[in-house]
């Protein structure tokens, strides 16, 4: 079964790039995928898979690929599993690591950049503990629809490229068991986490440090760093300059989605800024700092509003990391435009939502904080908020000079906005799980693509191409 969306074109080039072998050595482990007792095709992402050639794959060779991992040509003869440390809930563990995933090939995208597919549920690894190495079909389930959505309201995320069910019988605690299985390929910017360089700062291994900042410039560029910032032409102060303006924007980018991702350790956070590895999200059913979406989060670590915390002290955490290469206050220099660029990315992708003209910052922002007051007191949902007030809209009074940008979609004239809360999720799950009925997940996916188009693309930060 295909996506039942329409196909893109499939004229795209496939262009295998597998640079990561460079450092191969040091970074991951060779392994094989699990030999599962079946493949069928669940969800292929064929826009995705135009953006780096892959489109024009029957679903047999997408099966070979995907589901049994044959090399695909020019590209790793193996996977690899990747290596890195991580802070989980702020407590650092160096036992971790790609433990039921792995980095399956690497390509160039139609717009040049580096593109990985990775793995989750693939089977063990050397780094899968008590772990079994697989994905219960409704978690790859949760994830199409997370990326789907994200990717809508401009968030910068990783696309779920393929979900293959495959026959296993799987046993878990959080949902009801026994459960089917499947296998998830991500497309992802990359898959260096801020944990992979904790793990050589803890090895103390300056050179492959060295190599590891010397790939991300290489590979993921970025604006140079303030004409003012302290020792800025040093590779490793570049690179925290640039991470730390991405998971600002990341961080911004999921408040104004009203998104909780509910996992932000730093072996989740892609240095390209990029949102990836979903588990226990949700969306906001009302705009509530304390709101949180995993159950196991007690104390309230990764609520909604203390989520730009959370990516301000795992950005932090690479700056201890980079002292292998440079010294304290130049990182701290970089570390500390945290806060302004985050307000700043606030007030950009607010406007953006709301499809206003930006007035500035600061003018910006007070809009933000008396819409933020306004969904507060009428208990109002977040995405009903945002399309009740669409180009300005019914704001409030003080707000009335706010000018709608040019250009509209039917989108905005309709009843109601998409959202993706939680029992809409359960009901989609439930078709699958009790009928085998797909055609809700391709119905919401094609919705929430109608509601990408509608938004258009999201504002790049300051200084960005």
């Amino acid at each position: 079964m295909s996506e039942g969306l329409q196909h893109p074109d499939a004229s795209g080039t496939y262009r295998p790039d597998p640079v990561i072998l460079s450092l191969a050595d040091w970074l991951g482990d060779p392994v094989a995928a699990a030999d599962f007792p079946e493949t069928r095709l669940r969800w292929r992402n064929d826009r995705a898979a135009a953006s780096v050639g892959l489109a024009g794959l029957s679903d047999e060779a997408w099966l070979a690929h995907f589901g049994r991992f044959q090399a695909l040509a020019g590209n790793l003869p193996q996977p690899h599993a990747l290596r890195y440390h991580g802070h989980q809930f702020r407590v650092y563990n160096p036992e971790i690591g790609d433990g039921r995933g792995f980095l399956f090939a690497q390509m160039r995208g139609a717009d040049g950049r580096l593109m990985d597919l990775g793995t989750k549920g693939s089977g063990t690894t050397p780094w899968s503990r008590s772990g079994d190495g697989r994905l219960t079909l409704k978690g790859a389930v949760r994830e199409i629809l997370a990326t789907e959505m994200l990717e809508a309201l401009g968030v910068n995320t990783s696309k779920t490229f393929s979900v293959i069910e495959t026959g296993e019988s799987l046993y878990r605690g959080d949902e009801p068991s026994p459960t089917r299985s499947a296998v998830l390929v991500r497309l992802s910017h990359s898959h260096i986490r801020i944990g992979t360089f904790q793990r050589l700062l803890a090895l103390e291994d300056a050179d492959a440090m060295e190599q590891l900042i010397a790939y991300c410039l290489r590979h993921f560029p970025a604006p140079p760093p303030p004409a003012d910032a302290p020792d800025r032409d040093n590779p490793a102060i570049r690179l925290m300059h640039a991470v730390t303006e991405r998971m600002a924007d990341l961080a911004a980018s999921y408040m104004v989605a009203g998104f909780v991702h509910g996992v932000l350790n730093t072996d989740n956070m892609n240095i390209t800024g990029e949102s990836f590895d979903y588990g226990p999200w949700r969306w906001l059913p009302a705009w509530e700092p304390g709101f949180t979406a995993a159950y196991f989060d007690h104390g309230g670590l990764y609520a909604f509003g203390r989520q730009p915390e959370a990516l301000h002290w795992n950005c932090g955490q690479l700056a201890v990391a980079l002292r292998l290469h440079a010294e304290t206050a130049p990182l701290v220099a970089a570390l500390d435009r945290f806060g302004p660029l985050y307000m700043a990315a606030v007030a950009r992708r607010w406007c953006w939502r709301l499809g206003v003209q930006s007035q500035g910052v600061e003018e910006d922002t007070q809009l933000v904080a008396g819409c933020e007051a306004q969904m507060r007191a009428g208990a109002v949902q977040p995405d009903a908020f945002f399309f009740a007030h669409r180009g300005g809209r019914a704001l409030p009074e003080a707000f009335s000079g706010y000018r709608p940008v040019e250009g509209d979609h039917p989108y905005w004239s309709g009843a109601a906005p998409q959202s993706m809360l939680i029992e809409e999720v359960e009901a989609i799950w439930a078709a699958i799980d009790q009928r085998d009925d797909w055609a809700p997940l391709h119905a919401k996916v094609a919705a929430l693509r109608r509601m990408g188009e509608a938004h258009g693309p999201a504002p790049e930060p300051a200084g960005h191409p």
